[in-house]
């Protein structure tokens, strides 16, 4: 499987090394009750070295080591899924990298059976275009009925999902100061107008919090990235460095963007009407036309069907209208 934005994974990663943008994430998108269990103000980053099946080490894996105001800590896996479709055997990795995760904190910290096991959260940040429709919990995923006495032998093990392209967009603009809020509605924009939207807020956002994460280089190539998906044909102008530059650039091409678009609708819509009543004229004149004028007609540009219809109150055939191009139609 290909990732579904070339990239992100090294964006995301860096993004959700920072805790002030795990807490915004877990604060906007998690749980509250959950939430509620967490001292964020003490969590730190745990440097993992478990790897993936294929032996290279997950790069878009965060794991977070958070206090827990009951006592002792909990351990979230923030999982940056990227593929391009759903990973149907999410529950069984999920499982895997729990696993080892174990393995690392039993050998590192030295646990004791007293002390048991630390509780770990699992959340999936998926970022693809598909809606997430797999199984969150392993038992789902064995093939064996609950009623048989191996059920309760089989293990267990579920994951908490942030399908960002499932939040509605009005829930996100509703969060301007959740910068995880306005990177999902960047990474899942509804069309060129939403990006500025978004890049504006970004852009403000920074101006509020100048003493936030340098994260700005990161979210100008994203506010870059998600214009270049929504605008087309259309090329883009020369994009500066800066954030605030970069959305004021963007909404400047949206404005010229649509003002060339409306010209062009008005210019389809009057040939169109041109074409209508050229045709509307020829049937009067010649009751049964060629099913080939219709086609010229409709085909024609705006300066040749004024042309035709200046020609139809004098003429007394189509060849009078259209010239050597009727004689040639009817060969």
């Amino acid at each position: 499987m290909t990732n579904a934005r070339q990239g992100s994974d090294g964006i995301y990663h860096n993004i959700y090394s920072y805790p002030e943008m795990v807490v915004d994430l877990l604060k906007n998108f998690l749980d509250p009750a959950m939430v509620a269990e967490l001292d964020l103000s003490r969590m730190k980053r745990l440097n993992t070295k478990f790897t993936a099946a294929k032996g290279n080490r997950r790069r878009g894996d965060v794991v977070w080591e958070i206090p827990l105001y009951s006592g002792g800590n909990l351990y979230l896996l923030l999982v940056l899924e990227f593929q391009s479709a759903v990973d149907v055997w999410m529950a069984l990795r999920v499982c895997v990298y729990t696993g080892l995760l174990y393995q690392q904190l039993v050998a590192e910290r030295k646990l004791t059976s007293e002390q048991g096991l630390p509780p770990i959260l699992p959340i999936i940040l998926f970022n693809g275009v598909p809606r997430w429709h797999a199984v969150t919990s392993l038992r789902d995923l064995i093939r064996v009925p609950n009623t048989s006495p191996l059920w309760h032998f089989q293990p267990d093990m579920r994951y908490y999902v942030m399908d960002e392209g499932a939040f509605p967009q009005e829930l996100l603009r509703s969060l301007p100061s959740s910068l995880s809020a306005i990177l999902f509605r960047l990474e899942h924009p509804t069309d060129a107008q939403s990006v500025v939207e978004a890049g504006r807020d970004l852009a403000e956002w920074f101006k509020n919090h100048p003493d936030g994460p340098p994260l700005k280089r990161l979210f100008r190539e994203l506010l870059v990235g998600a214009m270049e998906r929504v605008k087309g044909s259309q090329p883009l102008p020369p994009v500066p460095k800066e954030l605030l530059e970069v959305s004021n650039v963007l909404a400047d091409y949206i404005e010229q963007w649509n003002r060339d678009a409306e010209k062009k609708g008005w210019q389809e819509g009057r040939k169109e009407e041109g074409s209508s009543i050229l045709l509307r004229l020829l049937r009067r004149r010649f009751p049964t036309l060629p099913n080939w004028v219709e086609q010229k007609v409709l085909n024609a540009k705006m300066e040749l069907l004024a042309e035709w219809t200046d020609r139809i109150l004098d003429a007394r055939s189509l060849e009078d209208i259209f010239g050597d191009e009727a004689q040639q139609a009817t060969l």
